[in-house]
């Protein structure tokens, strides 16, 4: 198996992060990529019309993309637990989306403030932006993850790690007690830890 990857990328976390859970991590071979919202990688093109990482090339040749389907796959090779059944796999897939979208969210805000010129540059739409972000983690304060390890604790502590990867300034941590110490513990699970970005 191989994976068109990007260290940063926390959609590849997210995806590595299952891959650890599930013993295999060391079954991967990390393929270097160099994608990007303006000059796309040729390569990872090649087998991904999108350009994006995560692509994904399973041992029988089929490539899948995105984050999503690809953890999917790993939980079914590994005969995991990750998406559930019942109103549990609707709750769990809930909670990944809201974790996606904290996610594509954040990127676009940090695409508008890095990659942008800055007289192009709309503050409206960065504000928007993490507005969005601002709003998933009250609403991640609110919820019972508990010691849940699923699709959806995953992504959403991903999206948190990547605001403090990307954006710490934004302090998410203030006024959400709950929040923080859910990921203060999920955070030190050793997937989490092999994963986090390098700076």
């Amino acid at each position: 198996m191989k994976i068109y990857h990007s260290p940063n990328s926390p959609f590849v976390r997210k995806v590595m992060v299952v891959a650890h859970e599930l013993d295999l991590a060391g079954r991967i071979e990390r393929l270097p990529s160099a994608v990007g919202p303006v000059r796309r990688d040729a390569t990872v093109r090649r087998d991904n019309p999108l350009g994006q990482v995560p692509t994904f090339i399973a041992d029988d040749g089929a490539v899948l993309y995105d984050s999503r389907v690809i953890c999917e796959y790993l939980d079914a090779l590994g005969g995991g637990s990750f998406f559930g059944s019942g109103a549990a796999r609707w709750r769990n897939l809930t909670d990944a989306a809201l974790g996606d979208g904290l996610l594509g969210a954040a990127l676009l805000a940090r695409y508008e403030a890095m990659l942008r010129p800055e007289t192009l540059r709309w503050a409206d739409w960065s504000r928007g932006q993490l507005e969005k972000v601002v709003d998933v983690v009250d609403r991640v304060e609110e919820m019972e993850l508990g010691a849940r390890l699923d699709i959806g604790t995953v992504t959403v502590a991903c999206g948190l790690g990547y605001l403090d990867f990307r954006f710490p300034d934004l302090d998410w941590r203030a006024g959400r007690p709950r929040a923080t110490a859910w990921y203060a513990g999920f955070a030190q699970r050793p997937s989490m830890m092999a994963t986090a970005p390098a700076g």
